[in-house]
């Protein structure tokens, strides 16, 4: 049904009758994988900050794909309060959630804090994404067979978890807190597969490749050079988003539930990413900086 040809995933396989959230909608990969889903005729939840540039992406993807059945819902990661106020929206007007795609997030920015005092790279990638998973779980376990998907990235061997002060109160270095935060998505979503075993949830964490997309707009002009410069070794956001769309609608994927996929592919993962003592500590830590209890 399915092979990889040329950085493209082909599959035919339709998700009619399925609903599916995205964090990140309205560009990069998110965008991309929205429109891939759109096509195989899933309801599209798209959760987004900017509204205005959601609404330009909704019409887009309506306009390429003939999919009415896609909605805006405004979410800001970097708040709990939306997170929370967005979560009570869909447990209350959808009726299920088959595919839950973590996928916003930003890239080794200047130092700066979450509404709630996080630091921004870990408020966003990762608590940001632990929570809204969470206020939404019930709702996914009586949507089975349901997947949860987050977007990693290799960043995640670039560093370890700093258990002593994860909130970079100490010192900020932005490449560190980048890595530090995709390491706690791999760890999570190991984590989160273990407690779901027998759900009918599966889980799953990616790299989608080095993609050009707006996630490098903090970056040094050099860097962003250097990026163009090696376009013939990085993705496209269509080649990005790949591996999201092998995650969300590849058939009998569950066995792997907790796996680490890169190019449409189950791979390894760090060391560190693999420590399931680790994934602990860091789910302890996740709650109480949250103040949620969650076993």
């Amino acid at each position: 049904m399915s092979n990889v040809c040329c950085h493209r995933w082909c599959s035919e396989e339709r998700l009619d009758g399925k609903t599916v959230i995205i964090t990140g909608a309205n560009t990069g990969i998110g965008k991309e994988t929205a429109r891939d889903l759109a096509r195989r005729g899933a309801r599209i939840v798209m959760a987004c900050r900017d509204l205005e540039r959601a609404e330009e992406a909704r019409t887009e993807i309506l306009e390429d794909t003939g999919n009415e059945n896609m909605v805006i819902r405004k979410l800001d990661l970097s708040d709990t309060q939306s997170i929370r106020a967005f979560a009570e929206v869909i447990n209350k007007e959808e009726k299920q959630v088959n595919i839950l795609i973590n996928n916003a997030g930003i890239m080794m920015c200047p130092h700066s804090k979450t509404v709630d005092g996080f630091e921004m790279q870990l408020g966003v990638n990762h608590l940001g994404h632990f929570l809204l998973t969470h206020l939404l779980l019930d709702l996914i376990k009586r949507s089975t067979p349901a997947r949860v998907v987050v977007v990693a990235s290799v960043a995640h061997t670039w560093t370890g978890l700093r258990l002593d002060d994860i909130n970079s109160e100490g010192s900020y270095d932005p490449i560190k807190a980048y890595g530090q935060s995709k390491l706690a998505n791999v760890l999570f979503a190991r984590s989160l597969a273990k407690r779901l075993q027998g759900t009918g949830v599966s889980v799953f964490s990616l790299h989608p490749g080095v993609v050009q997309s707006d996630l490098w707009r903090h970056q040094h002009q050099c860097i962003q050079v250097a990026v163009k410069i090696f376009k013939l070794f990085t993705k496209t956001t269509v080649e990005g988003a790949q591996t999201t769309i092998y995650c969300a609608v590849e058939p009998n994927l569950e066995r792997q539930s907790g796996g680490y996929f890169s190019d449409c592919a189950p791979v390894s993962c760090s060391r560190m990413a693999s420590d399931d003592n680790l994934g602990e500590k860091l789910w302890e830590i996740s709650c109480s900086m949250l103040g949620i209890t969650w076993q």
